[in-house]
């Protein structure tokens, strides 16, 4: 690989990691943005705050990619860096909940431009030889950005401060505003004959997906059965049939949906599917249980990660490797997909206490994902014409962005389930010792804490460290009850989560073609 294809890598690696670090970075603020007097987020806003970015993210990928390879590329990255960076600056100054969440939306938009570009500027700017180690190496930047991003603010949060959560906007801002410089020395591309743009099917794939993925993240807090989840669910499927007949129909589609007939590309878009459907389910539940089970720091919590780093990075590049020199894309999708089942559907079966026990589970998953994450990516690519790069690179990105938002709402209805099913002994036990007028407590007290212990882990974790010293049996009853009510429902997620990828890895071995692409192509 030459120079300049090893620092176009380089440059667009820097510019996916911030996207995809954003998505996580502001989770191990939440408390400091909530406690903050101008914001004051409540617990709903707390959640818009985090999910307001994801879904502009998913719902304008498409028809940005489109955008990127009708404009140039290089050009449509380096706008969307400029957005980012001035979206993350406004966020610093945010003076309410809503401003804060508008900046996010905004920043996720942005966001939107950023990240099919970077792919496709890979594929249609490296040598066809060395383009899928390229491929890989973008694969396990983008697969290990989430673990950056709760590292760096950890990072940043110890050395500024827990109350200091504005460092993060600020750093987000700086590191755009870099990035989009040093991205103007790279080379760019765009389709050579662009068609004119598909206005219709732009239109129904952004509502398609705003809706569904809008659905799934309101899942955890409203349940699956709340009018608007239901209606937003069956609304996103409705209008993605409606794209899927306007893009038959239509002479210049936004999208070839008949790409999906080709069984590699289809293959590689469910493993992509499954694999964030697992790693973002898992960063939901382990993330809480290190920081309020085990007691970890945000930054401790983001290095307990880094078996995942390892084990991504390092395998990403093997797969893709066998994956090309093999001809062997069923084997190391359907194994990756199984080995990453495996980790998690083991976190779910065995009662560990102990970290080391935890990393040898993440080990494993990490060591799937990496093998399928990198052939996965490539096999969409490589199956997609040269001129629709950037829209075959916004199928990859939206298929991340969707199985994300599925593990997250599975996961989270799971847990909120379990956890509300348990705890009320726990809470009920809370509120008649703090309301006894005897102890120095009245109702309204006992009231308020049972609703936090009632709400989360979380919660009964404030409640339990805000009782004075004299009323420590009762903060470590509420401490016991509480991590129990979280325990048993966070191994049922993982066990079902298990179990869907080992299903998943035996459907990929059945419609993954042996060859990245079709004979006939790869000769």
């Amino acid at each position: 690989m030459g120079w300049s294809a090893i620092w176009l890598v380089t440059m667009v690696c820097a510019a996916v990691s911030m996207v995809v670090a954003a998505m996580a970075a502001l989770n191990t603020a939440l408390q400091a943005i909530a406690e903050d007097p101008k914001i004051a987020a409540s617990a709903a806003e707390q959640t818009w705050i985090i999910d307001g970015y994801t879904l502009m993210l998913a719902a304008l990928l498409l028809p940005a990619g489109a955008i990127g390879d009708r404009l140039g590329r290089r050009g449509v990255m380096i706008g969307g860096l400029v957005v980012f960076g001035i979206a993350s600056l406004l966020g610093v100054f945010a003076g309410s909940a809503t401003e804060l969440i508008a900046t996010r939306a905004l920043a996720g938009a942005a966001a939107a431009f950023i990240m099919p570009t970077t792919l496709s500027l890979i594929t249609s700017n490296v040598p066809v030889s060395r383009r899928p180690l390229a491929i890989s190496i973008w694969a396990g930047v983008a697969g290990v950005g989430a673990i950056a991003g709760f590292f760096v603010t950890g990072l940043l949060l110890k050395f500024f401060g827990q109350d200091n959560w504005r460092a993060i906007m600020i750093t987000f801002a700086v590191s755009a505003a870099l990035t989009a410089l040093l991205c103007l020395t790279v080379g760019t591309s765009k389709d050579s004959d662009p068609d004119p743009f598909d206005w219709a099917g732009s239109v129904a794939s952004v509502l398609a997906v705003f809706l569904f993925v809008f659905g799934l993240l309101e899942v955890p807090q409203r349940g699956w059965t709340n009018p608007l989840v239901l209606g937003s669910l069956i609304g996103g499927v409705v209008l993605a049939v409606v794209f899927c007949v306007i893009e038959f129909r239509i002479r210049f589609p936004l999208l070839d949906v008949q790409l999906f007939t080709n069984r590699a590309f289809s293959a590689g878009s469910l493993a992509v599917m499954l694999q964030f459907f697992a790693s973002f389910a898992v960063f939901f539940l382990v993330l809480q249980q290190l920081q309020l089970i085990f007691g970890y720091t945000p930054l401790a919590s983001a290095v307990a990660l880094f078996p995942l780093i390892i084990g991504v990075g390092v395998f990403s590049l093997i797969g893709n490797w066998v994956a090309v020199r093999y001809h062997s894309l069923r084997f190391v999708l359907a194994i990756g997909v199984f080995l990453c089942g495996l980790g998690i559907l083991l976190m779910g079966v065995i009662h560990y206490t102990q970290y080391w026990q935890l990393a040898v589970f993440l080990s494993i998953a990490a060591v799937g994902i990496g093998l399928a994450t990198a052939p996965s990516t490539t096999a969409i690519m490589q199956n997609t014409p040269l001129d629709d790069q950037g829209v075959g690179s916004a199928v990859n990105d939206t298929a991340r962005e969707l199985g994300a938002a599925v593990g997250i709402a599975l996961a989270g209805s799971i847990l909120a389930a379990g956890y509300a099913n348990r705890i009320g002994p726990t809470a009920e036990a809370a509120q008649r010792a703090l309301s006894n007028p005897a102890t120095g407590g009245d109702p309204a007290t006992g009231a308020a804490a049972a609703e936090g212990i009632r709400n989360s882990l979380a919660g009964a974790t404030h409640v339990a460290g805000k009782l004075p010293a004299q009323a420590h049996p009762l903060a470590q009853q509420i401490l016991d009850g509480a991590h129990a009510a979280f325990t048993n429902p966070m191994h049922t997620s993982f066990i079902i989560l298990g179990a869907i990828l080992i299903v998943g890895s035996a459907v990929l071995a059945w419609i993954s073609p042996r060859r990245m692409v079709p004979l006939a192509k790869a000769d």
